[in-house]
């Protein structure tokens, strides 16, 4: 890992457009973001860059989807990243002054474009989901110790965490909210497939409309089954929800692709009106990776883009 300073490079994730400026000094460096370049970079919060030579971006030739992507993750908080790392092909996680942990020796370059690593908010938690379909590993990185799929079956869909990263939702015949020791803490049946959970562990978010032109969205409780009414998120012409989640307090957060980069929103879920975060452009590399990202989501790759071996 190799630090530069790159102060002009940084755009500050502040509300609005995001401007080239050094973080205020008693406020801890977090990952801006991640990006592909020659190598696998992050850029931090206070305008440093840290190679990461260590860091696959491909598959290597041995395994059976050589030349895939590898995935790359940074968790919610930007203090967590993610990597398959070339020495052993093992999938690892680090902080910026921390050294590597093991996830699984189970989850190798081998699995990739396999099984797909999803990880909590706060990096402590990692889930894969598989090409079977199903899940894979479900990892406790604070314990130490990878479970097993709940229920001895891998046949449930992953939907995610909530942000306090105490609760794991899936869906099986019923949805069903997990705690981290895979214990079930509630079910539903219901014919609404959510994704996101709040921190209340009881409210989830359904995106309604047809993939991947999502404009509108509706409150699911799962204690009680009941659905709020549609509402109609309020994003600018040809911005689509492409990624919705909760905040620590509760609110609903969108994503959404730009023609230069991405903007975040917070969204009333009884208006659909959106509040402007702020607005991260585009940098010029193949691969771009956000906090919080699953892997390789729509604003990932640049188009026409590859990275080389």
């Amino acid at each position: 890992m190799r630090f530069r300073t790159a102060l002009g490079t940084l755009l500050l994730l502040t509300p609005g457009t995001l401007i080239a400026q050094p973080a205020a000094a008693a406020t801890p460096a977090t990952i801006a973001y991640a990006q592909w370049t020659h190598t696998w970079e992050l850029v931090l919060t206070n305008g440093d860059v840290v190679e990461l030579p260590e860091a696959l971006a491909k598959a290597p030739d041995d395994v059976v989807n050589a030349g895939e992507w590898a995935p790359f993750l940074i968790s919610g908080d930007g203090r967590h990243f993610f990597y398959f790392r070339k020495s052993d092909g093992l999938f690892v996680e680090r902080t910026l002054n921390g050294k590597e942990r093991v996830v699984s020796r189970n989850l190798t370059t081998a699995s990739i474009d396999e099984e797909w690593p999803l990880v909590s908010y706060d990096g402590s938690y990692v889930v894969t989901t598989t090409s079977a379909p199903g899940v894979g590993i479900f990892a406790d990185l604070r314990k130490g110790k990878v479970l097993p799929p709940p229920g001895k079956t891998d046949a449930w869909g992953f939907i995610g965490f909530s942000q306090d990263g105490k609760r794991l939702m899936l869906a099986g015949d019923r949805l069903t909210v997990f705690d981290r020791g895979l214990r079930v803490r509630m079910r539903l049946k219901t014919s609404l497939d959510p994704v996101a959970l709040a921190n209340d562990h009881v409210t989830s978010a359904v995106t309604v409309g047809t993939y991947p032109k999502y404009r509108k969205l509706r409150m699911l409780n799962l204690r009680t089954g009941r659905a709020s009414s549609t509402v109609t998120v309020r994003l600018p012409r040809g911005q689509y929800i492409d990624d919705l989640d909760f905040d620590q307090a509760g609110h609903v957060i969108v994503r959404s692709r730009t023609k230069t980069g991405v903007a975040i929103y917070r969204v009333s879920k009884a208006t659909g009106k959106v509040t402007p975060l702020r607005t991260i452009a585009r940098p010029d590399a193949v691969l771009w990776v956000l906090p919080g990202d699953s892997t390789y989501e729509a604003w990932t790759i640049k188009k026409g883009r590859t990275p080389q071996k």
